[in-house]
């Protein structure tokens, strides 16, 4: 049923959000590399156990061993490393803004390879979510989240978040055929993480100053470096995915991107900021974007 593609893509967006919020802080005084490799290799760990536990392993198509590669190294290890040190310098509106991007990219892509073209009402749909996407990150709040002060130069921030959208874009892409194959997104999510884990360690033997954590790895810093990684690599990766192999790949992306909408109610909740009426205006234009690409 379509319902069940398009329910997983907006909870991955959700479950985007609300990590992305929460990863902002241990980013920052972790540094992007030694966060993103506690995390691969802790959420990589949690995977495993439960896909062994599922017996998932078998639902593997190991066939398309070339996609599993170039989606650790492209979506995840590259991918994550630019999302991460976007966050950390920009914040999370910014970075979720640009990470928007992967919707028309992914689009184009899935054209290119897998000759997918989305009907004019899809196109349409589309385009109302993404313009209001852009209105609820451009105007946001009144008062600016206690993490939205952009601490480099803004071009540096807009590269490092077209680059991040571009290599998960293509990281999650690249995996629909393995999935079609019937791949249970969860293994898939698995072997991904582990792969990445394995590759980021490797470089992390290199003693470069680069690859150290900036900040001292206490037992509550390592947990709020776990929890957000979970909710996006476990959870989320997982859920578009699914939404993936059974939905239009530009479509499903989507849907899967309306996280910067998703934010501005948890940052409400979180630090008290009031979306102002453009925001608000935005976040009703990509529900009626998404509405028009689920009904018609």
């Amino acid at each position: 049923m379509l319902i069940f593609p398009v329910a997983a893509a907006l909870a991955a967006s959700f479950g985007w959000a609300a990590g992305i919020v929460l990863a902002q802080r241990p980013a920052q005084l972790l540094g992007s590399f030694e966060f993103t490799r506690i995390q691969l290799i802790a959420c990589s760990a949690i995977l495993t156990v439960i896909c062994s536990g599922l017996g998932y392993w078998q639902s593997v198509a190991w066939g398309y061993w070339v996609s599993f590669v170039s989606s650790i190294c492209f979506g995840i290890v590259l991918g994550n490393l630019a999302m991460i040190e976007c966050l950390r310098r920009g914040g999370p509106r910014r970075t979720e803004l640009l990470l928007s991007l992967k919707a028309p990219m992914v689009a184009l892509m899935a054209y290119v390879w897998l000759g997918e073209l989305p009907s004019v009402t899809d196109f349409f749909g589309a385009s109302i979510t993404l313009s209001g996407v852009a209105l609820a990150v451009f105007y946001g709040s009144n008062k600016h989240s206690q993490g939205d002060v952009t601490t480099g130069s803004m071009i540096s921030i807009v590269l490092l978040g077209i680059a991040a959208a571009v290599f998960q874009g293509f990281g999650f892409l690249i995996m629909k055929p393995a999935m079609v194959a019937g791949t249970e997104p969860l293994a898939a999510s698995a072997i991904r993480l582990l792969g990445a884990a394995f590759l980021i360690s490797a470089v992390a033997l290199w003693p470069a100053k680069m690859f150290r954590a900036k900040s001292e790895l206490s037992p509550k810093l390592l947990g709020q470096t776990i929890l957000p990684g979970f909710i996006g690599y476990g959870v989320s990766s997982s859920l578009l995915l699914y939404a993936f192999a059974n939905f239009d790949a530009g479509i499903a992306t989507v849907l899967g991107s309306l996280a910067p909408v998703l934010v501005l109610p948890i940052l409400w909740l979180k630090e008290g900021l009031i979306p102002q009426p453009q925001a608000i205006l935005g976040a009703i234009l990509a529900v009626l974007g998404t509405a028009v690409m689920v009904m018609f």
